[in-house]
């Protein structure tokens, strides 16, 4: 008698969960949760699924929001897969930090040696908690909240050519696709990118009642200088003339309410990026870095940028990480940049390492033909690591509020 065939997934396994646990950056080093060793226990057997966190050196509400992270990974993880959960706990145990294994500790002995500080807003290293009250003179101490926005997420990078911009783009994109409202605010007033990556070119510039209106397309509100001067024009200006036209653009734009807006920066850490510290209050801010070491040099400047203007670097993201020759079967991966330096950039500094976005064939055909809703082709390494990286930012925002909550005022909308 023949076994007869089966006709539903597995249920999610233990180490499915625990892979789902690892795309988790700590709070504290920035590595995966199993790797920090902050997972204490994980279990599943029949679709039950059990967690139990070390959130030693945790805040209660960083704690907390760290298992709704873990929850919330765990469920995508297991609906990509197409793993039945019947049910899942995520608990905590607040353990001393010392006993979550190495790099979740502190201090000058943590991680072989290195002291591990976490970037937060008003963070001072060797601060209790690596908090400190934000000094009243920084530019994110006064700067005000855009109206009907939630979040603000800054995309920088050292140095130009990095592929800021088509992080920018696809992150926003594929926040769309979560469900999210999201704006896209090309900032680079010299290098405008947003035109071609997003096909702009049919569109025509509206304004109604003295405001721009931002070209709704692929799901998101975009707003570009591009669209408002001669494309073949350059823009010669002096710094005055460029943090002007940042201002216009970002108050003179009807965005509507936004659950994000997100700023594609110019590179380096000029006027604009200042401007923008005293012109908005950020939830965070994203550094686009290569592998080489030239890349890293100068991306590790515009962190230090943004933590002295007091805005919490999320994380980074390793951009043109590999080659995925997809012309052959099966494809063949190749690290011409020698893969893997803006991670150890990332454990280096301190910060959250996003994930890592491949170069490939199709990623620069869609940017260029402006169908950046392309790049999510289900089942390709190029949609993976997109997806991988919109659910890490997601997770990095949400800690992020978390640890600032009651820091700074909000905007309640009656």
């Amino acid at each position: 008698m023949t076994e007869p065939t089966r006709t539903h997934a597995e249920p999610l396994s233990k180490a499915d969960a625990l892979e789902a646990l690892e795309t988790i950056p700590h709070p504290l080093t920035g590595r995966g949760l199993v790797s920090s060793g902050a997972v204490r226990q994980a279990a599943a057997c029949d679709g039950v699924v059990t967690v139990t966190l070390r959130v030693g050196g945790l805040p209660p509400t960083t704690a907390a929001g760290l298992a709704r992270v873990a929850e919330t990974t765990i469920r995508a993880h297991a609906e990509r897969r197409g793993s039945p959960v019947s049910a899942l706990t995520v608990q905590t145990a607040p353990e001393p930090a010392e006993s979550a294994g190495s790099g979740a500790a502190q201090g000058p002995g943590a991680a072989g040696g290195r002291e591990v500080s976490l970037p937060v807003s008003g963070a001072t290293p060797g601060a209790p908690g690596g908090r400190a009250p934000a000094a009243p003179s920084t530019p994110q101490a006064t700067a005000p909240i855009l109206p009907g926005v939630g979040r603000v997420i800054a995309v920088g990078a050292g140095k130009g050519g990095v592929g800021k911009s088509t992080v920018a783009v696809n992150l926003a994109v594929g926040l769309a696709r979560r469900g999210h409202a999201v704006g896209l605010l090309d900032c680079d007033v010299y290098g405008p990118s947003l035109p071609t990556m997003l096909g702009l070119s049919g569109h025509q510039t509206n304004v109604l009642a003295g405001m721009l209106q931002p070209f709704p397309v692929h799901g998101v509100k975009a707003m570009t200088i591009g669209k408002l001067v001669d494309p073949e024009k350059p823009l010669i200006w002096r710094g005055p003339m460029a943090q002007s036209a940042f201002k216009q653009l970002v108050d003179q734009t009807q965005w509507g309410e936004l659950d994000y807006l997100i700023l594609d920066l110019p590179p380096g850490t000029g006027d604009v990026a200042l401007t923008m510290a005293q012109m908005l209050r950020l939830a965070g801010a994203v550094i686009v870095c290569t592998p080489q070491r030239v890349a890293q040099d100068d991306a590790v400047r515009a962190l230090r940028m943004f933590q002295q203007l007091q805005v919490e670097v999320l994380g980074v993201v390793e951009n043109m990480s590999y080659f995925v020759a997809d012309d052959i079967s099966p494809p063949r991966t190749y690290d011409l940049f020698g893969r893997g330096g803006a991670q150890m950039m990332a454990q280096r500094t301190g910060v959250p390492y996003l994930g890592a976005i491949p170069l490939t064939v199709a990623l620069r055909r869609n940017s260029d033909e402006g169908t950046p809703l392309h790049n999510f082709a289900a089942g390709t390494p190029l949609a993976e690591a997109l997806e991988s990286l919109v659910t890490n930012l997601l997770g990095q925002a949400a800690l992020a509020a978390m640890r600032t909550d009651g820091a700074a005022p909000t905007l309640t909308i009656r």
